[in-house]
């Protein structure tokens, strides 16, 4: 049974799973914003704002805990160093997720994500 599991599967095994958003999410902190599905971005939102949380506080314990799951040792630090000034006004809600159209190929809701 699955009753009250609510991770997203996203039809992955799991460390494709675990792959594919640390890569989404060192490109959304790089980029600023990420075209993807909609149900990517929904998994996608949940770790960059826990990446975001980690860089506010600024702790080596937190720096060491975004370094294990950011692919991109330079983007950490430069994370770590802007995060604490752009977003010490808000407790959450880091990043907005906008749909766009659908998917030609397959029909897939996509959306846009993108850091507040």
């Amino acid at each position: 049974m699955r009753h009250q599991c609510r991770v997203p599967q996203l039809g992955r095994p799991a460390d494709q799973r675990k792959a594919m958003l640390r890569a989404l999410t060192t490109q959304l902190i790089r980029e600023g914003r990420v075209t993807t599905t909609k149900a990517r971005a929904k998994a996608l939102r949940d770790e960059a704002e826990r990446m975001i949380t980690l860089a506010k506080d600024g702790s080596l314990a937190s720096r060491r805990r975004a370094l294990g799951y950011i692919y991109d040792k330079q983007l950490v630090h430069a994370l770590f160093d802007k995060a604490p000034n752009r977003y010490s006004d808000r407790k959450g809600g880091y990043t907005r997720i906008t749909r766009t159209v659908r998917r030609r190929g397959d029909n897939a809701e996509m959306a846009i994500i993108e850091l507040v």
